[in-house]
């Protein structure tokens, strides 16, 4: 009996061992991806946060005699906000292509919202002939990268006498086939039953979709707007496929000339450019993620 206890307890520590080992094996592989993803971001915040001269010392293999390698320390000797204060105080032209940013963004958004989500309740809702075909075409739509369409678009805005205005990035961004997709998950897990039982006590189509589809597919619709504005806020090839003046440009283009004098102002603009996209991944990743698992229902 004393043997048996004995193997037992053995089993148990080897088995615990082994549980130990996986955790600690699972925790190292996800820690090492995401340390990988988060060590450009703190290089970006400590560089945002050195003077000129600090700057000069570790980045003066790169730009000066080519020779050796740069070295770096996430927290600077010598740390200043002077360059904050020259990219807010003293320079305009940074506050211009925010606000830029802001008006393409916000304006994509709305029109997404007024063409993107009554198409998704369409497809969701309503079973006519040609419709899961014409979804199937959406979606790969959806697929094809903006290299593909540039030159269609560029012809059709310049027709349209659209090119260097707002114009020539909303509106292609506002039939985006994108956010009809993941919309689409959020209403299609609506139960039939419940929009039945709706029309059967006299609700009307467009009460069903206020009262009953707006509510419940919230989720999709927030993570098409979340993902919607990390995407706008980024982009760089729309606009300088069809903005010419520098006046237009969003605040994803803003970089000025990268010296050794200037590379802690560019730290700068690239860690305030970063905030707001920030700010709206913390406040919707919820719906993110719930709309993410709705993209992942079947059709």
């Amino acid at each position: 009996m004393n043997g048996m206890k004995k193997t037992t307890g053995k089993n148990n520590k080897a088995g615990k061992g082994i549980k130990i080992f996986k955790k600690a094996l699972a925790v190292l592989s996800l820690s090492l991806p995401a340390l990988l993803v988060a060590l450009p971001i703190a290089l970006l915040l400590s560089g945002a946060l050195m003077d000129a001269l600090e700057m000069k010392e570790y980045l003066n293999p790169v730009f000066m005699n080519g020779e050796g390698f740069i070295s770096w320390k996430l927290i600077p000797d010598y740390p200043s906000f002077e360059n904050y204060g020259k990219l807010l105080f003293a320079t305009p032209q940074f506050f211009i292509l925010f606000w830029n940013s802001m008006k393409l963004v916000c304006c994509i958004l709305a029109g997404q919202l007024l063409a993107a989500v009554p198409a998704a309740w369409g497809f969701a809702v309503y079973q006519a002939r040609g419709s899961r075909i014409l979804f199937s075409l959406y979606v790969v739509l959806m697929l094809l990268p903006f290299q593909v369409t540039m030159l269609s678009s560029y012809l059709v805005l310049n027709r349209l006498d659209l090119l260097n205005t707002h114009q020539a990035i909303i509106l292609p961004a506002v039939f985006s086939t994108f956010p009809v997709f993941l919309s689409y998950g959020g209403f299609r897990g609506i139960p039939p039953q419940m929009l039945e039982a709706a029309r059967v006590d006299g609700a009307g189509e467009l009460t069903i979709f206020i009262r009953i589809g707006l509510p419940l597919g919230k989720s999709g619709l927030l993570s098409a707007m979340v993902l919607g504005f990390l995407e706008y806020w980024n982009m760089m090839e729309q606009p300088m496929a069809f903005l010419e003046e520098k006046s237009l440009w969003p605040l994803s283009l803003y970089l000025p000339e990268i010296t050794w004098g200037q590379a802690g102002f560019a730290f700068c603009a690239s860690a305030i450019t970063l905030v707001p996209a920030v700010f709206v991944f913390l406040m919707g990743q919820d719906y993110l993620e719930q709309g993410i698992i709705y993209s992942g229902l079947k059709a």
